[in-house]
C-alpha cells in the first residue's frame, strides 16, 4: 500500500498521539456535557446531622457516582430563602441520579433573563442628611474590580455581585470590559435595600436597574446593590435567584425587578416563585411589565407581583424651524446642544426617490454639504437616515415620519427635528416651488410642559391580557416611564460632530423606568403603614389610581393613537398622595395565593416546590374569588352567550372608624350588565372587614375588550376604584 509522505506515521507514534489526545478529548466531552440546572428539593428530607442546607446540598453532589473530588466544581449556589434547593453544573447522568432521590421536587434548566433597559444612578447614592444605618441590617459591601467597600455610605448600605451562573455559560467579564465587582460598567445590576428605622422611609430593593427615579420619590430610602446582570444585559436565573436569596436574608423591605424570564407558567418562572417567597416574608415585590409593544406580551404576571406599565409625562422636547417665507414649524428633537442655526439652504431630493428617502449612500456630498436635508418617511429607520445625512456632510436634517418610536435620544448626532407626515405639506410646498429654498433659523433644546393629552400609555409598554392566567388583570398600574431624567454612568452618551458628550444624567425610557417610581411609592406607604401587607400596599396604589388624562378622557395609547384600556394601563396611573389614604384595601395573605395556585392545576410536587412546604390546604375557590383589586372576565371567541359570572371580594376599612361606602358604576358599556350586592358597606371601626359580590352578565359577543369601573365612595371623599374588564381573545 502506497502512502504519501504527509500521511506517513508509525504505529507507535499513532498510539502515542491517541494516548496523548485522549485526556483532552474526554475533558472536552465532559465540559460539553455539563449544563447548569436549578434543583428544587424537599427540605424536610434534610438529615438532622447536617447543620445547614448548604452542607446537605454539597453532600448530595458528593454522593454522585461521577462526582469530582471537589464538589465546588459542581455547586454554584445553595438557596434556602428564595426557594429550597441549589444550582449546579451537572452531566445528564448526574442529574438522573439526583432526580431519582425522594427529596427531588423539580428541575429547571438554566435560563437567560430578559433585561428591560440600561443605565443606573451615581449621585442618587448621596447620603447627605441620612441617619445611621439601622442595626437590623445584615448586608455588607464586597470588594472587587474598581469598587471598594469604602464607596458605601448611609444611603448605599450594601453591594454584592453574583456571576457563577453566567461564568458557567462561558461569559468572560474581562473580554466584555465589565467589572468583576458590584460596580457595573454598563449600568445594570440587581438591587435591594434594608429597612430604615424610626420615622424614616424603608429601603427599596431593585433587581434589574436602579434609577434616580425611586430615590426622588422616596429620598430617605436606603439601597443595597446585588449585581446579577452583566455586559450589555446578560444574566441567568441562578445568579438572579442568588441575589434575591441574599437580599431576603439581609432584611430588605421592597424588591423591584426590571427583568423577566419569558416563562408562561408560574411553576417554571423562577422569578415568580422567588418573589412568592419574598412576599411570604412581607416583602413588597414590584416588576416591570416589559417593553414588547403588543398585546398579550406582558411579563411578571403572578398575582403576588405588582406589575408596572410605562406612561408618558406631560412634557415634550422640541425644536422650532422658520422657513425664509416666514412659516414656522415645530418638531420633536432631542439634539442636546443649544445651537441657533440661521440662513442655511434647504435640500430635498424631489426628483430622485432614493435621495428623497435618504437611503444608504444615495446622497451626493456636492449637493447637500452644509445644507439642511429633508428626508421622506421610509420603511428603514431614521437611525439609518441620519447616518446617511451625516455621511454626506449635511449640517442639519428634517425627518418626516409618523413612527411612534422615531429616534432614540443618543442618535441625534447632528441638529435634527422630526415632523409628523401631516405637517409635511407646508415644507414640501415651499421646497418644491422656490428656486433657492432656505431655512431662516432653527432653534434647539426647547421644552414644553403640560402637554395634552397626558399621560398616555407608552407605545413600547407591554400589554395584557395575562398570558398565564387571563382571569387576573395585568399590568396592575401605570407610572412615568418615558423621557425620565435619570442619573447614569459617566460613559460616552452621544457623539456630536467630533466630540463625545458625557453626562451624569440622561433621558431614559422603559417599563424599568416606571417600576422604581412604584417601588418608591411602596417605600413611602410602608413608612406610613408599617403593618400593611404587600397586597395592601398594591391595593392602595391601584384603587386610588386615575384612568383619565388631563383632557378629562380615558388614558390614550401611543401605539394605537386611540383610547386605551385596562389591558394597557391596568387600574390607571399611580397617584402617590391619594395612595397614602385609600379608605379601603383589598388585602391578601400567603394562604390566598396558595388557594389561587391550587386552582391553576399544579401537581403535588410542583405545588411543594412553589410554596416551599409539604402540606397545605385548599378550599377549591374560584379564581374569580381571589381578593384582587380588579375584576376580569376572560372569554374566548368560542364562548356561548349569554354568560354570567360572580366575583366575591372582601374590603378592609383603613380610613375613619365610622364610614359608609356606596357603590357607583361608571363607564359601563352596552352589552355588559353589572350588579353589586350589597350596594352599601357600613363600617363602625377601623380594620373592620365587609364582603360584597359583583355579578356580571354579557348578553352578546363583543370586540376584544370592554370595561367599566366600580367605585366605592364614602362621606369623606374616599374613592376606591376598580376596573371591571371583559376580554374576548
Amino acid at each position: 500500500m502506497k502512502m504519501s509522505f504527509s500521511h506517513l506515521i508509525s504505529h507507535c507514534e499513532l498510539l502515542w498521539l491517541l494516548l496523548f489526545l485522549l485526556p483532552f478529548v474526554n475533558a472536552v466531552s465532559k465540559f460539553e456535557n455539563y449544563q447548569t440546572y436549578i434543583i428544587h428539593v424537599d427540605h424536610t428530607h434534610k438529615p438532622e446531622s447536617f447543620l445547614t442546607h448548604e452542607s446537605w446540598h454539597r453532600s448530595i453532589l458528593k454522593s454522585l457516582s461521577s462526582s469530582p473530588a471537589n464538589d465546588k466544581e459542581l455547586l454554584l449556589y445553595s438557596y434556602n430563602h428564595v426557594m429550597h434547593g441549589f444550582s449546579a453544573r451537572l452531566t445528564p447522568s448526574q442529574l438522573s441520579e439526583i432526580e431519582e432521590s425522594p427529596s427531588h421536587l423539580a428541575t429547571y434548566s438554566e435560563s437567560f433573563v430578559k433585561p428591560m433597559t440600561t443605565y443606573s444612578p451615581n449621585e442618587s447614592f448621596d447620603d447627605k442628611g441620612m441617619p445611621p444605618v439601622p442595626k437590623k441590617w445584615k448586608g455588607k459591601c464586597e470588594n472587587g474590580t474598581a469598587f471598594s467597600p469604602s464607596y458605601c455610605n448611609k444611603k448605599l448600605i450594601g453591594a454584592r455581585f453574583y456571576y457563577k451562573g453566567i461564568l458557567a455559560q462561558g461569559y468572560n467579564a474581562s473580554e466584555e470590559g465589565e467589572f468583576l465587582s458590584p460596580r457595573d460598567f454598563y449600568g445594570h445590576g440587581t438591587h435591594a435595600a434594608s429597612t430604615a428605622v424610626g420615622n424614616h422611609v424603608p429601603g427599596v430593593s431593585y433587581f434589574g436597574y436602579a434609577r434616580g427615579t425611586a430615590i426622588g420619590v422616596a429620598p430617605r430610602a436606603r439601597l443595597a446593590v446585588y449585581k446579577a446582570l452583566w455586559g450589555h444585559g446578560s444574566g441567568v436565573a441562578s445568579d438572579v435567584l442568588a441575589g434575591m436569596e441574599q437580599a431576603i436574608l439581609d432584611g430588605i423591605d421592597i424588591m423591584s425587578l426590571s427583568l423577566a424570564l419569558n416563562e408562561r407558567s408560574y411553576f417554571t418562572d423562577l422569578v415568580a416563585s422567588g418573589s412568592l417567597s419574598a412576599i411570604e416574608k412581607g416583602v413588597f415585590v414590584v416588576c416591570a411589565a416589559s417593553n414588547d409593544f403588543d398585546f398579550k406580551t406582558v411579563d411578571n404576571v403572578a398575582p403576588w407581583i405588582t406589575t408596572v406599565g410605562a406612561g408618558t409625562l406631560g412634557r415634550e422636547f422640541y425644536a422650532k424651524m422658520t422657513l425664509e417665507n416666514g412659516v414656522s414649524i415645530e418638531g420633536t428633537s432631542y439634539f442636546p446642544e443649544n445651537v441657533f442655526i440661521t440662513d442655511l439652504s434647504l435640500y430635498y431630493g424631489k426628483d430622485n426617490v432614493s435621495k428623497a428617502l435618504c437611503k444608504d449612500k444615495a446622497l451626493d456630498r456636492k449637493e447637500v454639504a452644509g445644507k439642511v436635508v429633508i428626508c421622506d418617511s421610509s420603511s428603514s429607520n431614521i437611525s439609518q437616515q441620519i447616518k446617511e445625512v451625516e455621511r454626506a456632510g449635511a449640517y442639519a436634517a428634517i425627518f418626516l415620519t409618523d413612527n411612534f418610536l422615531p429616534l432614540s435620544c443618543e442618535k441625534y448626532s447632528i441638529p435634527s427635528l422630526i415632523l409628523p407626515t401631516g405637517s409635511e405639506t407646508l415644507v414640501k410646498e415651499y421646497v418644491t416651488r422656490v428656486k433657492n429654498p432656505k431655512v431662516k433659523d432653527m432653534r434647539f433644546v426647547l421644552t414644553r410642559s403640560g402637554t395634552k393629552p397626558s399621560p398616555q400609555v407608552a407605545s413600547f409598554s407591554s400589554k395584557g391580557p395575562n398570558p398565564v392566567t387571563p382571569g387576573i388583570l395585568k399590568p396592575d398600574i401605570l407610572a412615568p416611564g418615558v423621557d425620565v431624567l435619570a442619573a447614569s454612568p459617566t460613559l460616552k452618551y452621544i457623539k456630536v460632530g467630533n466630540y463625545d458628550l458625557v453626562t451624569d444624567y440622561a433621558l431614559m425610557s422603559g417599563t424599568s423606568m416606571a417600576t422604581p417610581h412604584v417601588a418608591g411609592v411602596g417605600a413611602l406607604l410602608k413608612a406610613i403603614h408599617p403593618k400593611w401587607s404587600p397586597a395592601a400596599i398594591r391595593s392602595a396604589m391601584m384603587t386610588t389610581a386615575y384612568a383619565m388624562d388631563n383632557t378629562g378622557t380615558i388614558i390614550k395609547s401611543e401605539l394605537t393613537n386611540d383610547f386605551g384600556s385596562p389591558l394597557e394601563f391596568g387600574a390607571g396611573h399611580i397617584n402617590p398622595n391619594k395612595a397614602m389614604d385609600p379608605g379601603l384595601i383589598y388585602d391578601m395573605g400567603f394562604q390566598d395565593y396558595i388557594e389561587f395556585l391550587c386552582g391553576v392545576e399544579h401537581t403535588k410536587k410542583q405545588m411543594s416546590a412553589l410554596i416551599r412546604r409539604t402540606q397545605w390546604s385548599c378550599s377549591n375557590k374560584s379564581i374569580h374569588d381571589l381578593n384582587y383589586p380588579s375584576f376580569m372576565a376572560a372569554l374566548t371567541t368560542k364562548t356561548n352567550y349569554p354568560v354570567a359570572m360572580n366575583f366575591s371580594r372582601v374590603v378592609t376599612n383603613v380610613g375613619n372608624d365610622k364610614a359608609v361606602y356606596r357603590a357607583h358604576l361608571e363607564n359601563i358599556p352596552t352589552g355588559l350588565k353589572i350588579s353589586v350586592k350589597p350596594r352599601a358597606l357600613t363600617f363602625t371601626r377601623k380594620y373592620q372587614t365587609r364582603s360584597f359580590v359583583v355579578s356580571i352578565e354579557l348578553d352578546r359577543e363583543f370586540s376584544r375588550v370592554i370595561y367599566g369601573f366600580l367605585k366605592w365612595i364614602d362621606q369623606d371623599s374616599h374613592v376606591v376604584s376598580s376596573p371591571i374588564v371583559a376580554i374576548n381573545f
